[in-house]
């Protein structure tokens, strides 16, 4: 289930976007758009997980605000996609293990394992919201601005289908 709980457009350094707000039983979820999208294929799309250090702090430890400006200039360039917004802190794991987390990452160990090394799941988000989105703004096929294969995976698991991915510019 996912519901639609309001829309407005959003005036960008990258020009103006609409903005769906969606819920899902459990949490809110942000779709920022542009373009005709139903029925629309190939559509840019990217899967973001919110992030309170990268996004509000400007953390230099993350990259998270570098792949959503690169997205949101991607879609600008091509008048058309989709960036999803999930409430998943930390991989899902939420803030608290993120900021335990942060010593083992800043001795070399990689983001999902210094989760592990302090008692958290790896990576313990959930992409279905995401494909519920796709299916309610009417897209019918993307291209997904990720490296991450299971963010793919789980879009084809919810009928979205993905002709390709492309890093983020």
């Amino acid at each position: 289930m996912i519901v639609k709980l309001a829309t407005n457009d959003l005036r960008t350094r990258y020009g103006t976007f609409q903005e769906a707000l969606y819920y899902d039983g459990q949490k809110e979820s942000i779709a920022l758009y542009r373009g005709s999208l139903q029925d629309a294929e190939e559509v840019l799309v990217r899967v973001h997980s919110s992030c309170i250090f990268g996004h509000y702090f400007n953390s230099i430890e993350c990259d998270c605000q570098e792949q959503l400006d690169g997205s949101q200039r991607m879609i600008d360039a091509a008048d058309q996609g989709v960036i999803i917004l999930l409430d998943q802190e930390g991989k899902g794991n939420g803030h608290f293990a993120l900021l335990n987390s942060i010593t083992n990452k800043r001795k070399g160990e990689k983001q999902a394992d210094a989760y592990e090394a302090v008692g958290f799941q790896k990576d313990a988000r959930n992409f279905a919201a995401a494909g519920k989105i796709l299916k309610d703004l009417g897209v019918k096929s993307v291209v997904m601005l990720t490296g991450n294969a299971g963010k793919v995976a789980t879009l084809e698991a919810q009928g979205i289908k993905v002709v390709g991915t492309r890093d983020i510019e």
